[in-house]
C-alpha cells in the first residue's frame, strides 16, 4: 500500500497534469501560429473553448448506446489513473501498483479502445470510419512502444516505470546503444501518437481522425478534448520518465518536488516547441503511407533488442 504522502503526490500531479493539458495545447497553436507569421488563438484558448462546450447541451444521437454516452467519463477516468501512476517529477512512481510498464500499456490501449468503440457506437457512418482509423493507427504505433518499453525493462530488470527511470538517470544501463535505439523508437512512436503532421491534423475536426468526436456535444465534448489533450501530455511524460529522467526528484522532500516540477516543465516544453518546429516543416502524408513509415519505428526497436542481445 502507498504511503499517504504517495498518495497526494499521486492526486496533486493527476490534478495539475489534467490542468495543464489544455495549456501546452494552446501552446502548440501559438508555436504554429508564429512558424507561419500569423497572430492566431492565444495560449488560453482552449479553456476558453471547454467552458462554452460545459455551458451547451448535451445532445446523444438517437442510435447511440451506452458506450457512447460512458466514454466521455471512462477515457478521462482511465487516463487520470495512468498519471496517479506515472513518475512525473520523481524518479520513483508515486503508487507502484499503477507505475508498472504492463499496467500502464493496458490502461493506454483501455483509453483508445473505448474512444473507437464510441465512434462505432454513436451509429454515425463517419464517425466508425474515425474509428476505425484510430485503431488502424495503435496497431501501427502501439508493437513500436511496447517493443522500445520492454528493452528498456529489460535493460533495467523490471518494468516499474520508476526503476527504469532511475537505472537510465544513473547511467547504470549495461548497453548505452540499446537504451538509445530504444529511446530513439519510442520518440519516434511518441511523435506518431501526437497526431502531428505528416500523419495526421489534430485541429481539423473535419477529419477522420476527428471523427469518433463527430456527434459529441457539449459537457460530453468538453471531457473527451481535455482527455485527449491529456493523453498527448501523457504520452511526452511517459517518454521524458523513462528516458530523460536527469534532474527529477530523488526524495519527498519539498524542495526537491519543486526543483523537479520545474525540471519537468522545462523538458516538456521543449520537446513540444521541438514538435511543433517539426510539423510545421513537413507537409502531410497520405494515412495509407504511414505503414511504411511505422516499419522504421519497429526496425529501430527491434535494433534496440539486437543490441541488448549483444550487449553493446
Amino acid at each position: 500500500m502507498p504511503s499517504l504522502s504517495h498518495f497526494a503526490l499521486a492526486v496533486v500531479q493527476a490534478v495539475l497534469l489534467l490542468a495543464a493539458a489544455p495549456l501546452l495545447s494552446g501552446f502548440m497553436r501559438v508555436v504554429r501560429a508564429k512558424m507561419h507569421t500569423r497572430r492566431g488563438p492565444g495560449v488560453l484558448q482552449d479553456y476558453r473553448d471547454l467552458i462554452k462546450l460545459m455551458k451547451r447541451q448535451d445532445v446523444h444521437p438517437p442510435a447511440s448506446g451506452f458506450v457512447f454516452r460512458l466514454m466521455p467519463v471512462i477515457m478521462p477516468a482511465t487516463l487520470l489513473v495512468v498519471a496517479m501512476g506515472t513518475p512525473v517529477i520523481t524518479r520513483f512512481a508515486p503508487i507502484d501498483a499503477l507505475g508498472d510498464l504492463i499496467t500502464t500499456i493496458y490502461l493506454f490501449a483501455l483509453a483508445r479502445f473505448f474512444f473507437a468503440l464510441s465512434g462505432i457506437d454513436s451509429g454515425s457512418s463517419f464517425a466508425g470510419i474515425g474509428a476505425s482509423r484510430e485503431l488502424t493507427l495503435g496497431v501501427l504505433v502501439e508493437p513500436v512502444m511496447m517493443l522500445s518499453l520492454f528493452v528498456a525493462a529489460l535493460l533495467a530488470g523490471s518494468t516499474n516505470l520508476g526503476t527504469i527511470g532511475a537505472a537510465v538517470a544513473s547511467l547504470s544501463m549495461h548497453s548505452a546503444a540499446a537504451t538509445l535505439m530504444a529511446a530513439a523508437a519510442f520518440g519516434f512512436a511518441v511523435y506518431i501518437e501526437l497526431g502531428k503532421l505528416p500523419y495526421d491534423m489534430a485541429e481539423a475536426e473535419q477529419e477522420l481522425q476527428e471523427g469518433p468526436l463527430t456527434e459529441y456535444s457539449g459537457p460530453s465534448l468538453a471531457m473527451v478534448k481535455v482527455s485527449l489533450s491529456l493523453k498527448q501530455l501523457l504520452v511526452v511524460a511517459w517518454f521524458v520518465a523513462v528516458f530523460l529522467p536527469f534532474g527529477n526528484a530523488t526524495s519527498m522532500a519539498p524542495l526537491d518536488l519543486a526543483a523537479g516540477l520545474v525540471v519537468f516543465v522545462l523538458k516538456v516544453l521543449a520537446i513540444f516547441a521541438v514538435v511543433g518546429i517539426v510539423e510545421n516543416s513537413v507537409a502531410r502524408t497520405r494515412f495509407r503511407l504511414t505503414p511504411r513509415h511505422s516499419w522504421l519505428g519497429v526496425g529501430i526497436a527491434s535494433l534496440a533488442f539486437v543490441f541488448y542481445l549483444a550487449g553493446l
